[in-house]
């Protein structure tokens, strides 16, 4: 059964993901304007995106760097728009920052493409190593480092989640977009081996708008006996409205992983805590700030999780969920 209490923390070659973040707990703000350059997935108006800045905001204020009093921050949000990550991209690198903060994959992609001098440090990016973002994880050996979203046994849980409910989905559907979620077929093969032993037949169905989001869940609801994973990335979040609404009217069980799309219609979320990356990327910020390279950095994996449960979707749903996987939420909606 699931242990999401108490993981082992995911070591990298011989402990260097336990690397301090930081020297001093409260550092002393530096009298010198600095300037920083943030480009993130999405909006700063919206529950996500505002929890994502008033974390990495925290973490900067925890080091001592506020905005106006020594750092200069040039706020770039994109939502789910590659397009427009690259526009804010080279808008960004040609302001000359000491350092740029990258948030999300389509972020990195960008501003690796128009800089390999100026630091970047990234947080919610999926297989920096496979992406080829990094040269190691221990040692990213170039200029770009962070924390990433990356964990294979937690989508292993998530799809082992949907077998807790009865009755139980025999297939599931996969749902991301290929342009926001290059990384989605690594993902897909981590759970394709864990899919058999659970008696579950996995549908690989990449999306690119509602419209295709809906013939998913009409599909699967035509067929009898499916479930919904969904993608832990932009696409699905900036739409998370759309596939909560849509799960409730085909009466799909849909594991999810934020609370706002629990709360529109999704029936599980496990995932990473989101935020909690964001905060310690401003630790890194802040130690190249002081004079350390990102190359000397480890990429630092997730360890903060959460396990939400909507008891009003499962009724919605005419589903019962076993009372093993009730006791281990961190947050039941009734």
């Amino acid at each position: 059964m699931f242990d999401l209490r108490r993981r082992d923390f995911v070591t990298l070659l011989g402990g260097a993901a336990a690397w301090p973040l930081t020297t001093t707990l409260h550092a002393e703000p530096y009298s010198v304007m600095r300037r920083l350059g943030f480009l993130s997935v999405g909006l700063p108006d919206d529950a996500f995106g505002q929890g994502l800045m008033s974390a990495f905001q925290q973490g900067l204020g925890a080091q001592g760097w506020n905005e106006a009093a020594n750092l200069q921050i040039d706020w770039r949000w994109y939502g789910a728009d590659a397009a427009l990550a690259e526009r804010q991209a080279t808008e960004l690198v040609a302001l000359k920052p000491d350092v740029l903060f990258a948030g999300g994959n389509p972020a990195v992609e960008k501003v690796r493409q128009k800089t390999k001098v100026i630091p970047i440090v990234f947080a919610l990016v999926s297989d920096p190593l496979g992406m080829g973002y990094v040269e190691s994880l221990a040692r990213p050996n170039g200029n770009i480092t962070g924390f990433m979203s990356y964990d294979p046994p937690l989508y292993t849980k998530q799809l082992q989640m949907l077998t807790e409910i009865t009755p139980r989905p025999t297939t599931v559907a996969v749902i991301y977009n290929p342009q926001t979620a290059p990384y989605a077929s690594r993902m897909l093969g981590a759970m394709e081996g864990a899919a058999n032993s659970f008696g579950v037949t996995l549908r690989d169905a990449p999306c690119h708008d509602e419209a295709e989001i809906e013939a998913v869940m009409a599909g699967l609801a035509q067929r009898g006996g499916g479930g919904l994973l969904a993608i832990a990335e932009i696409f699905n979040q900036m739409h998370g409205k759309a596939i909560g609404a849509l799960a409730l009217k085909y009466k799909i069980a849909a594991n999810v992983f934020s609370r706002q799309l629990v709360e529109s219609g999704g029936l599980i979320s496990y995932a990473i805590d989101f935020p909690d990356l964001y905060l310690r990327a401003a630790g890194y910020v802040d130690r190249i700030l002081k004079g350390a390279k990102p190359a000397d950095l480890p990429v630092q994996a997730p360890t903060k999780f959460k396990l939400t449960i909507s008891l009003r979707t499962a009724r919605a749903l005419n589903l019962s969920i076993s009372t093993t996987l009730l006791a281990l939420a961190d947050e039941v909606i009734e």
